[in-house]
């Protein structure tokens, strides 16, 4: 299990507390990245089916999951949505609408045209229809037992998962490899919880699944 950098615990509000835990964050970040890079992929995509089937064996046909297409070294989903696909889900991608902005979901499975969207990562086309997800597959680059997750710093899945959350029901599923867990990931108040982590280790269950 990796640590942050610095963890210093709970940061005091306003000005100078928001620089303490930019920088804390970034630290944290850096060391993740380097954890990441060091993690064997083999096996997990098997693992991680086998983990969700065995987390979810009553979903739906029909339930609409996000996933997201991996970029560099994350963890790769696909062929965990291919399987969903064959269970019946729907699956659907995310999409930046613009920075600060909550991301937009558009229905994509295996075969559907994708482009490059920001930051590089592919995205289905502006003809494929806006969805709304019912699970959320969340990218991160670190998470701890509290069920925080570290992202990437633009707080793309915090507003999202925050607008979710208001307009209904959604559960929020970290995707990440065991290795990728810290004692505590440094934290602000905007920062959305997960409801249960997904890794090729099995599941952790942070609060009850509606």
């Amino acid at each position: 299990m990796m640590k942050p950098a610095n963890d210093t615990g709970p940061v005091p509000a306003g000005p100078d507390g928001d620089d303490d835990i930019a920088a804390v964050k970034q630290a944290a970040r850096r060391a993740a990245m380097q954890a990441r890079a060091a993690i064997d992929p083999a096996g997990a995509a098997e693992a991680l089916i086998a983990h969700f089937d065995q987390a979810f064996p009553d979903l739906a046909p029909g339930t609409m999951v996000s996933g997201y297409w991996p970029r560099t070294d994350e963890l790769d989903l696909r062929p965990l949505l291919r399987h969903l696909a064959a269970r019946g889900m729907r699956t659907c991608l995310p999409v930046v609408a613009g920075r600060g902005w909550p991301l937009l979901f558009r229905l994509w499975r295996e075969g559907h045209p994708l482009v490059p969207g920001a930051f590089k990562v592919m995205e289905p086309m502006q003809e494929a229809p806006i969805v709304r997800p019912e699970l959320v597959l969340v990218p991160l680059l670190a998470w701890d037992r509290r069920g925080m997750r570290l992202g990437y710093g633009a707080g793309f899945y915090d507003r999202t998962l925050a607008a979710l959350r208001e307009d209904g029901p959604v559960l929020a599923v970290g995707a990440a490899y065991d290795g990728q867990q810290m004692d505590r990931v440094p934290t602000d108040p905007y920062d959305q919880p997960l409801d249960m982590m997904l890794t090729e280790r099995g599941v952790v269950r942070f609060s009850p699944a509606p």
